[in-house]
């Protein structure tokens, strides 16, 4: 078990106890500590190439302020003398007097709610002239938590007689650890989205900067299948929106850390993989949203023709991504719901917009009470399947069109008589009872 874990572990038994009212509880001030990576590339002298090694690393977020909910009454603060002797990892403390770590408790809970948050340490190289050394952390919480990239500067100098790390050569605090102060925080809290075609999205990107440090550019680009462009930026003064529509958050907001970016109207086009970068006078780090853009299909139950015994088609129009799943099942007159196979498919149909559509077909085969057939159509866009249903009359039936005998009743109301198909749209029918048995004169 790592040095965090066992710190967490001890956090998880705290945070186990009854919670206190939401009324009640109150900001604190706690140590954040979590199991990371530090990534070192060494790069080989006239060449390009460079080799790509990580160590293990903990990195301990000082007196970070979150609300009590009564469950951190008996935590403590972390000790750096409780590290390993053997082999310790590479600790870096860092100060957040300077910014804000606005999902500190998605990052305090995240490993007492079964998820390993994603760390990764790394060299940061200054844009300006700079002695002190800084490092860049990009933690993530898995399953659509936050992502927080934090750009930390080495605050002890190496002085007469202080200890040096090995690798790093850089001086260490008393209880072995680097000593560093958080000047830059980009964070997003939705790095995947799911919008439907047509919608307005909003993508959340939010950031805090150390006094001293002038915020000066704010840049949104979408990369999407090899090809990068600008959608918006914003420096000192100017805007300037490449994709119609986009915009930022008023200026107000913006120099107070948010730079969400709103996007009207999508289309397909707009789905891809947004950057939202934060340059000040000194630093510069980004957050990454994933948007995907959906369209739900429509459903459409008909007949190919009037031959007996009928065919029946489903039309499924209009859906985006690609993927979707058809399922045809049959059911006889006080019988359970049967799948059919045999289904055959049309060739796939892509409109303008870029949505799909395609047609299944299946030989219908009437019981001698008639049979009812689904089908049933299920999509990533939809909360749960779509279904159209049909109910075949039996064979020998003397008319393709006919009228239902009077006890169908309410049936007449979400009905259409096509051929001796009786068209049953779902979202009007599902209320009603399952059809009487009834056999034709």
């Amino acid at each position: 078990m790592g040095a965090g874990q066992g710190w967490c572990l001890l956090l998880c038994l705290a945070l186990s106890r009854v919670a206190a009212d939401p009324e009640e509880r109150q900001w604190r001030e706690v140590d954040v500590v979590l199991d990371c990576f530090l990534v070192e590339e060494d790069r080989h002298p006239g060449s390009l190439a460079s080799s790509r090694t990580t160590v293990e690393a903990l990195l301990v977020l000082r007196q970070v302020p979150v609300l009590d909910d009564g469950s951190l009454e008996a935590f403590t603060d972390f000790q750096g003398g409780t590290l390993a002797k053997d082999n310790p990892p590479v600790t870096f403390e860092a100060s957040v007097n300077l910014v804000q770590i606005p999902q500190a408790e998605a990052l305090l809970h995240a490993d007492c709610n079964g998820k390993e948050v994603s760390c990764e340490i790394s060299h940061y190289l200054l844009q300006a002239t700079e002695k002190k050394a800084s490092f860049i952390a990009n933690v993530q919480v898995p399953g659509g938590g936050p992502s927080v990239s934090m750009v930390m500067k080495v605050l002890r100098d190496a002085e007469n007689g202080a200890v040096l790390h090995p690798t790093l050569k850089l001086p260490l605090s008393p209880q072995g650890m680097v000593q560093t102060a958080v000047e830059l925080q980009v964070t997003t809290q939705t790095p995947l989205l799911n919008f439907l075609l047509g919608s307005s999205a909003s993508l959340h990107c939010g950031f805090s900067v150390a006094l001293g440090l002038d915020l000066t550019g704010v840049e949104w680009r979408l990369q999407h299948k090899g090809h990068g462009q600008l959608v918006y930026s914003w420096t000192t003064g100017q805007r300037q929106a490449k994709r119609e529509g986009a915009s930022l958050e008023s200026e107000q907001l913006l120099l107070a850390g948010d730079a969400s970016l709103t996007l009207p109207s999508l289309t397909l086009k707009d789905e891809g993989t947004y950057i939202c970068q934060i340059t000040t006078s000194l630093y510069q780090a980004q957050q990454i949203v994933q948007l995907h853009v959906q369209a739900s299909p429509k459903v459409q139950l008909s007949l190919t023709n009037k031959a007996l015994p009928p065919t029946l088609i489903c039309n499924i129009a209009g859906y985006y991504p690609l993927d979707m799943t058809v399922t045809w099942i049959r059911e006889e007159p006080g019988g359970a719901p049967v799948p059919v196979s045999g289904a055959s498919f049309s060739s796939l149909r892509q409109s303008t917009a870029g949505t799909y559509s395609v047609s299944s077909f299946l030989k219908a085969e009437p019981g001698p009470e008639g049979t009812t057939y689904t089908c049933q159509v299920t999509h990533i866009s939809l909360e749960e399947p779509l279904r159209s249903t049909a109910w075949v009359a039996p064979p020998g039936t003397r008319s393709a069109l006919f009228s239902p005998p009077p006890y169908l009743g309410s049936w007449l109301a979400c009905s259409q008589l096509i051929f001796g198909l009786v068209l049953l749209p779902s979202a009007l029918c599902s209320a009603l009872p399952p059809f009487p048995r009834w056999q034709p004169p």
